[in-house]
């Protein structure tokens, strides 16, 4: 089978023997796989990995030597794989287990490639009226409703997402069903009105700078703000904006370091709460009964044949998210993979 391979700091596409599932495994037909910030990151240096990348994907079960009822069916997983064992793990959290590894980044392959096995108990089945196009971002929507899950948001609660990235822009969508006045601040104003359309307060300002003080001019300073740019100053930027007592939300990882005076946090007794993946049975479910339409997100695709070319079009400032179709051909994706 081909798959792509992440190694010093480049990526290449090669031929491997298709995987075998074990016992307690599926083997996955991968239909279509999203490449995510954290792949490029990946891709940077971040965490010193090699191997076979890719987190976010729809496939059909191929084969599934323990749950042979799942054999056809479409499916995502959870990327956070346990041992099975542990205490984290036999109290329903393999997500913190200290012997997990995860999918496509730290010691299991990932989704760049035409099979993968996942564990049967991280399947999730997609319900047939969620598409695949919807379903390969179950796994960044569940992260994007983990805030919710990890606080106590209520319609009072003074929100702010900050950044109008692909992650930013899906928490908005998704917490704003929690908190109705949820204001999500950015820099580009076609990226807000994607949030925009789907009745999400929007406020935009052209650097951080103007942001924060049209922000904090409006609303004054804020309970949570969930920092989502993708960029290792939003923590002081988020900082700006939080009240004292208040909470930062932090979703993003980088490859660069981030700085902090912690002073900051210390007089201000501000909360820091890191915030990773999520629960992506509740990401179908939103998918299911339509409460966030991921859909817009989605700007390119292109065939695994040319990763290269869609790797470089997610690395383009400002790129939403680009798609791998393991069923497109090379022809189809010669006007360079643009979705209509």
């Amino acid at each position: 089978m081909q798959a792509v391979i992440f190694e010093n700091g480049a990526a290449r596409l090669t031929e491997r023997p298709r995987p075998e599932p074990g016992p307690d495994e599926a083997l996955v037909r991968v239909r279509l796989a999203g490449v995510c910030n954290t792949d490029l990151e990946l891709l940077r240096g971040y965490m010193g990995f090699a191997g076979v990348p890719g987190h976010e994907f729809v496939g059909e079960v191929a084969a599934a030597p323990g749950r042979p009822e799942l054999v056809g069916r479409r499916v995502v997983a959870d990327i956070n794989l346990g041992c099975g064992v542990c205490p984290r793990c036999r109290s329903g959290d393999p997500r913190h287990c200290p012997d997990r590894t995860t999918l496509g980044i730290a010691g299991k392959d990932g989704a760049f490639a035409e099979y993968l096995t996942v564990p049967t108990r991280a399947i999730h089945v997609v319900p047939d009226t969620v598409g695949d196009l919807e379903a390969v971002f179950a796994e960044p929507l569940a992260a994007a409703l983990e805030p919710g899950q990890q606080l106590h948001l209520t319609a009072r609660t003074k929100a702010l997402v900050l950044g109008d990235g692909k992650l930013g822009i899906l928490t908005a969508c998704a917490l704003r069903h929690l908190v109705p006045g949820l204001v999500l601040g950015g820099k580009h104003a076609a990226k807000l009105a994607i949030a925009a359309a789907q009745g999400v307060t929007t406020r935009q300002g052209d650097t951080a700078e103007a942001l924060v003080q049209g922000l904090l001019q409006e609303y004054g300073r804020f309970d949570v703000v969930i920092e989502a740019t993708g960029r290792p100053q939003g923590l002081e930027t988020a900082l700006d904006l939080t009240r004292p007592e208040g909470t930062v939300v932090l979703k993003t990882t980088t490859f660069a370091p981030t700085s902090l005076n912690m002073a900051r946090v210390v007089v201000d007794e501000i909360s820091l709460v890191g915030s990773r993946c999520g629960d992506t049975a509740l990401a179908l479910a939103y998918l299911r009964d339509g409460l966030v339409d991921v859909t817009p997100l989605a700007e390119a695709s292109y065939p695994l044949a040319a990763f290269q070319a869609a790797l470089d079009h997610a690395s383009r400032p400002g790129a939403m998210k680009v798609i791998v179709d393991m069923d497109m051909d090379m022809e189809k994706s010669a006007s360079g993979g643009q979705r209509g």
